[in-house]
């Protein structure tokens, strides 16, 4: 079988904000050149017009994640007809609810792979039904790991191919509000992410107290929205640090954002292969990071960033404060944060991971 001859579905739940639709986007862009057509069945969200822009026709079609019978049923026809009339011979899913579609509607003729995002650990039936005979890309050792220790999936079903991010390579957008800080005196630390539980969000806010004992010329930007926003704003208004922190937003422009930061901070409480600590190294930018799953495969203690506990704001004021303190030690990590991103997690070689492995499965099919 040709790459060229191809017919690929990425399906997944939504085309909204985060890395899993980001990783999305990213295949499209590598394999609508090589193959016949790309497809994307989803939800639908801001990402839409992204796909619109790259040419790539969308379907929408209802959330995988709802279990009630009546929706199951309904997005199994749904599938299947997109799957009949475009001619599918690739079926990519980036859910675990998406695989197990693809296993009750996809024939043997056709590819099935599957992205592993994260690691969990519950739904271990459903979970290898849905992968039983699909081939899986696990976004990091740990997300593996789960795959085959606790799911019991075995080790040669799984291949590793680590999250990427593009180079930035767009002018800096000077941001006025950063811009202001640092002409201030300010040291400027962001925690991007979504407003939600994962992000851990609530632990930066504790942090600050600290940090502004030591170092009062510290502003924090909190940068993202989500569900715990209006929670968040009360914990800093309950804390009386609204002068020091700046709630930016939804932003586009993140890796712009992070080339005019002082530091990053990734506060998570759990993180399949994170991509917030790429974007940071691949502008030359460190990062204090919680040492959670795939978040351990990429930041190095001293090295590129500063590793910490999750749930310990006093971890994370000692590290910010480190990195205030000591230039070299910032200066080292900077240095070994680009490294780190050009060694591993460039675009380049993400892309031909993935091209590789989808010829080694078309010669074997």
């Amino acid at each position: 079988m040709k790459l060229e001859d191809q017919n690929i579905l990425f399906l997944t739940r939504t085309m909204k904000l985060g890395g899993t639709e980001n990783v999305v986007l990213q295949l499209c862009e590598i394999f609508k050149p090589l193959v016949n057509k790309v497809i994307v069945c989803s939800c639908g969200g801001v990402n839409e017009n992204k796909l619109k822009e790259m040419g790539i026709k969308h379907y929408i079609i209802p959330d995988i994640s709802e279990k009630n019978p009546h929706s199951i049923v309904k997005t199994i026809i749904t599938i299947k007809k997109i799957v009949d009339k475009e001619n599918i011979t690739i079926v990519h899913s980036h859910h675990r609810m998406a695989a197990l579609y693809a296993e009750l509607i996809c024939d043997k003729s056709i590819v099935k792979i599957a992205n592993a995002h994260n690691t969990f650990h519950d739904k271990k039936t459903l979970t290898r039904l849905a992968y039983r005979n699909t081939k899986l890309i696990a976004v990091g050792e740990m997300v593996k790991k789960n795959l085959v220790e606790y799911y019991e999936i075995p080790s040669e079903q799984v291949t590793v191919i680590h999250n990427a991010i593009k180079p930035f390579e767009d002018k800096i957008t000077i941001d006025s509000t950063i811009e202001k800080l640092h002409q201030d005196g300010y040291f400027v630390v962001g925690n991007v992410g979504r407003l939600s539980e994962q992000k851990g969000m609530e632990y930066f806010i504790d942090a600050i107290p600290a940090v502004l004992k030591q170092h009062s010329k510290t502003k924090f930007l909190i940068i993202g929205k989500g569900e715990l926003e209006e929670e968040l704003k009360k914990r800093v208004a309950d804390l009386k640090v609204e002068d020091a922190v700046i709630f930016m937003g939804y932003r586009s422009d993140i890796q712009n954002l992070m080339s005019q930061l002082d530091l990053e901070v990734l506060s998570s409480l759990w993180e399949g292969f994170p991509l917030i600590p790429i974007e940071a190294f691949s502008v030359g930018r460190t990062v204090v990071a919680t040492g959670v799953d795939g978040t351990l495969e990429i930041v190095q203690n001293e090295e590129n960033g500063l590793m910490i506990e999750p749930r310990k704001p006093d971890q994370i004021a000692e590290a910010i404060s480190r990195f205030i303190e000591d230039k070299n030690l910032k200066d080292k990590c900077e240095y070994g944060a680009k490294k780190s991103y050009e060694k591993e997690y460039s675009f380049d070689k993400f892309a031909e991971a993935h091209r590789d492995y989808y010829r080694r499965l078309l010669e074997k099919s």
